[in-house]
């Protein structure tokens, strides 16, 4: 995606189970969901980032039930945890959705129900299967692992035998193969796309969209016209990416705008809801006579330490706690540097500490301070001219090309949903200053200056200048990543804030104003200090006693 000026995006997490507090595999998806929306802002699109909580499974029923609170309790309890590690990692979503207390969604998803049935997508039959409530879905015998167990949670799904309505999934699974083929359905990364074709071309079953009433506790959204039945919990969360726009009400606005006639409709989710997403959804759009969504990005999961994300392992630490201790921008840059598009990665406080050590500490923080070091002890903390011609002193020059081909480069990464790739092209940019500082000797410039050399008293001023600006040029390309860590760094040039300018001129090199001057220079990235491994108390917090101590001033 280039520079757009025209247009609305449309960018979605998927809603969360709230029978527990979130762990940091759900921070994942927040970072890189808010990434991809901050993103599509900065160049120019109208955009809207989609966020909420899951409230009406049969998990949260239970999970209730084993705490012996009321089921509304403790889900608003829990969906509040989940809001506020949105806010904690700098999130900046348009709406929090709550499936089981916001009016609209009722009406809306009513209204998809309906939508669905008088296409003729749904009909009631008496069905026995195996059901897996942690995955809150039906699965058949070859789906299990050879003792029967559910491959996600390693559980014995439930024998259920009842009367249900049922999707008729398998009369879109021609349209479904089609538009995936094509594109028109995007599913990235190409592996999880082969993956739906796969289970498309073994036959799809039409599945059960509702539970009986009894079974569910009285808990959930009723079928229309039948109480004895709830909506199952698919049918329901699925449909809050267009209810949370107003679909179904009196006020279709938002979702005339951000679904109906959007630019580009993203959906951010996790490699263990492929299908929900990538056919499930998708075919009940198509009987519902909607629109479908342009994009399924799917990422892979976070392991701790090597171990699958577990309560029962002790290892589900609450990124709260994480974000609290080392600050949003330690965590997020962890996130997003480390995390291969759509691949598996394994978190450790040990890992986040060095990458945000070797890559902000070391490598940005030491170039800004010692740029700004030197413009203070060379020019009085004043920013000198821009030189005339930026590619009469090579090496200066060099930084200057290195900055025009990044808007490119970004946008080829983030086409591919590739924070890690993007990253690499920023930091091109911070290794070339970096190697600048080295080739070029600004303190044997300002000698020979002193000495009475008006030429090195230019190449310094041009050397200065590059630095310098190679270092705000790299803020702003940061500001969808990191936008705290960008903060900071602006401030510190005391850049004027331009978040109001298109984002080539925002990008373009010159844009640190002559006369400029910066706030004295101090470390903004201090090192953090932490053992070589995390240790999970039994809450699963982080247990302080062997944890390291956190410097103060982190983003």
């Amino acid at each position: 995606m280039g520079d757009a000026t025209t247009g609305t995006a449309y960018v979605t997490t998927s809603i969360p189970y709230v029978n527990g507090r979130p762990h940091v595999g759900h921070a994942l998806e927040d970072v890189q969901a808010d990434l991809f929306a901050r993103y599509r802002r900065q160049r120019g699109l109208r955009t809207r980032l989609q966020t909420g909580s899951d409230d009406n499974s049969l998990k949260n029923v239970l999970a209730a039930e084993s705490e012996g609170l009321p089921v509304a309790a403790l889900v608003e309890r829990n969906a509040r945890g989940f809001r506020e590690l949105a806010d904690a990692l700098d999130v900046e979503y348009d709406s929090f959705i709550r499936t089981s207390v916001d009016a609209a969604h009722r009406a809306g998803v009513t209204a998809l129900w309906q939508a669905c049935a008088a296409a003729g997508a749904i009909d009631k039959r008496h069905y026995r299967g195996l059901y897996c409530v942690g995955c809150e879905q039906f699965y058949t015998p070859d789906e299990l692992t050879p003792d029967g167990l559910c491959t996600e949670h390693l559980t014995r799904p439930d024998v259920v035998e009842e009367e249900n309505y049922f999707f008729r999934l398998s009369r879109y699974a021609g349209e479904l193969r089609r538009l995936i083929t094509t594109g028109e359905l995007r599913i990235a990364p190409e592996s999880r796309r082969n993956e739906v074709l796969s289970f498309i071309a073994r036959g799809l079953q039409d599945f059960s969209i509702s539970r009986s009433a009894a079974r569910a506790r009285g808990w959930g959204i009723p079928v229309p016209n039948d109480p004895t039945q709830v909506m199952y919990v698919w049918f329901d969360a699925l449909g809050n990416y267009i209810t949370a726009l107003g679909y179904g009400t009196a006020d279709v606005r938002p979702y005339e705008t951000f679904w109906a006639t959007s630019q580009e409709r993203l959906h951010v989710i996790g490699k263990g809801i492929v299908r929900f997403h990538a056919v499930y959804w998708p075919a009940m759009l198509l009987a519902a006579g909607l629109p479908l969504p342009s994009t399924v990005f799917v990422h892979g999961y976070l392991t701790v330490e090597g171990r699958k994300i577990s309560k029962s392992l002790g290892n589900a630490a609450d990124p709260r706690e994480l974000v609290a201790r080392y600050g949003a921008g330690a965590v997020r840059w962890y996130l997003l540097r480390e995390a291969a598009a759509g691949a598996d990665a394994d978190f450790s406080v040990a890992r986040l500490a060095a990458r945000y050590n070797a890559d902000l500490a070391d490598d940005l923080g030491n170039l800004l301070n010692r740029a700004n070091s030197m413009l203070h002890r060379y020019r009085g903390g004043v920013v000198p001219a821009l030189p005339p011609d930026p590619l009469a002193l090579p090496d200066a020059g060099a930084l200057a090309a290195i900055a025009a081909a990044l808007p490119d480069r970004i946008a080829r990464a983030m086409d591919l949903f590739d924070p890690r790739l993007a990253l690499d092209a920023v930091w091109a940019l911070v290794a070339g200053a970096n190697r600048l500082v080295d080739s070029a000797k600004p303190w044997t410039l300002y000698k020979a200056e002193k000495a009475g050399d008006m030429e090195a008293g230019k190449a310094l001023d041009a050397v200065l200048y590059a630095l310098l600006e190679a270092v705000r040029v790299v803020a702003v390309h940061l500001e969808p990543f990191v936008p705290s860590v960008a903060a900071l760094v602006l401030a510190q040039l005391n850049a004027p804030d331009t978040t109001a300018c298109p984002y080539a001129e925002r990008v373009r090199w010159g844009g640190l104003q002559p006369g400029t001057r910066t706030d004295p220079p101090t470390p903004l990235f201090p090192k953090l200090d932490v053992p070589d491994t995390l240790v999970f108390a039994p809450s699963g917090g982080l247990d302080t006693r062997r944890q390291g101590r956190l410097r103060r001033g982190h983003p």
